[in-house]
């Protein structure tokens, strides 16, 4: 039953040409070990990036203009935090002027890329932007139009097109996470690492990941701190809450799923009382061994009545830290986070419970929260604490360090 409602899942939420394309490439590599992996890189854009010939695509500084900026970027979803938090990026560069087009790259063909239904979804979702932009497939048989002044890559896949570029444009990576972490020592893991090395100037999410791709591949790198939407997040519940949350993505590794299930089926057991939500995946079909209320992949409007029923949110980032631990404080959660320097790297707030990766501490801890006795006066605190941080100021640090970038030879 597990595997009939993973494919209901898919039909429902990328069609039959979509779903019955991943099935037939699963099939094949099932029953046919011997065939090629499929990697979503245009063979072309893979050979053309030559890192070993430096290019010097920052050297030269532009005059200050409003600059033409071609973004590359992988087809957007409707839950995709990631996303949302790069084209939130684009939204500023438009605001300050800047003139831009989005790039959407693909190499496998299916899921097919709609720019209309991407579109669409996009003004139906308060969590994208109604840029200006131009949306466009990549084609690496045309690749990007001339006259672009800068070149921005956003996923490992799309610096190669980027780097391709003939043009004299300046390269730029905006980087929100390290992303050869996201493989196991594989021909992925060594074609996303050598993004590094191909001298672009980056932009990261957070001090944490700006420093290591500095010290560890020489990248020049910039970096915005993370901030939350007071949009969507505030804290509207003073009585005493009775819930706890986890950021549950069984399919996405970095954010440990089967560590914190068992965390939690721990837990249950001590708290069998407290209801458990699951958000950010449909949690349906899967074998789940503790009680759980599925909240699914909710629209981020929907999130803070759930976010101000619960006392702790546990969220884990294998890789670089997640926007979770501050939104569900704005809405009064205590953010449980696992104590590393990708974690503490970025949001290193006396408000965050930091705990080892052991299942039995994480657990201990989600007790002790829903335990305390000061809970509805330290549920106020915490929201006030980042009551003064906005989108505003990362974005205006963002725009600032890329118009430098643009005017400076680097």
């Amino acid at each position: 039953m597990g595997a009939l409602n993973d494919g209901l899942r898919a039909v429902k939420a990328e069609g039959i040409r979509s779903t019955a394309w991943r099935a037939a490439n699963y099939i094949n590599g099932r029953f046919n070990p011997m065939g090629k992996c499929h990697v979503d890189l245009y063979p072309s854009d893979a050979i053309a990036a030559d890192w070993t010939i430096d290019r010097r695509f920052n050297a030269e500084a532009l005059p200050a203009r409003p600059y033409d900026v071609a973004w590359l970027i992988s087809p957007p979803s409707r839950t995709s935090g990631g996303h949302q938090n790069a084209f939130r990026f684009m939204e500023f560069l438009e605001q300050a002027g800047h003139r831009l087009t989005v790039y959407l790259y693909q190499a496998s063909p299916m899921p097919a890329v709609d720019i209309d239904g991407i579109r669409a979804m996009m003004r139906a979702s308060s969590a994208y932007p109604d840029l200006k932009a131009d949306f466009v497939r990549y084609d690496p048989a045309t690749g990007i139009a001339p006259g672009a002044d800068v070149v921005v890559s956003s996923d490992w896949q799309t610096a190669y097109p980027a780097y391709r570029y003939a043009g004299a444009a300046k390269r730029f990576s905006f980087v929100q996470d390290f992303e050869p972490w996201f493989y196991p020592a594989s021909s992925q893991y060594v074609l996303s690492e050598n993004t590094y090395r191909f001298g672009f100037h980056g932009f990261s999410a957070g001090r944490w990941l700006a420093q290591k791709v500095t010290d560890e591949y020489g990248m020049t790198c910039d970096h915005y701190d993370y901030s939350v939407d007071k949009q969507h997040y505030s804290h509207t519940n003073d009585a005493p809450r009775t819930e706890i949350l986890f950021y549950a993505r069984p399919p996405t590794p970095r954010r440990g799923w089967e560590i914190g299930e068992l965390a939690l089926t721990e837990f249950h057991r001590l708290r069998p009382d407290v209801t458990i939500n699951l958000v950010g995946w449909d949690m349906s079909g899967y074998d789940v061994s503790f009680p759980f209320v599925n909240r699914s992949a909710m629209d981020i409007d929907q999130l803070n009545a759930v976010y101000n029923r619960c006392a702790a949110g546990l969220v884990l980032s294998l890789t670089d830290m997640s926007l979770l631990p501050l939104e569900v404080m704005s809405s009064g959660v205590v953010p449980v986070v696992n104590d590393s320097e990708n974690t503490r790297g970025v949001l290193d707030s006396e408000h965050i419970e930091y705990v080892q990766l052991s299942p039995a501490a994480i657990a201990r801890k989600l007790v002790e929260i829903v335990e305390r006795p000061d809970a509805v006066e330290h549920s106020r605190t915490i929201a006030a604490s980042i009551e003064a941080k906005d989108w505003s100021d990362p974005g205006r640090v963002f725009v600032e360090r890329f118009e430098r970038a643009m005017q400076t030879a680097l």
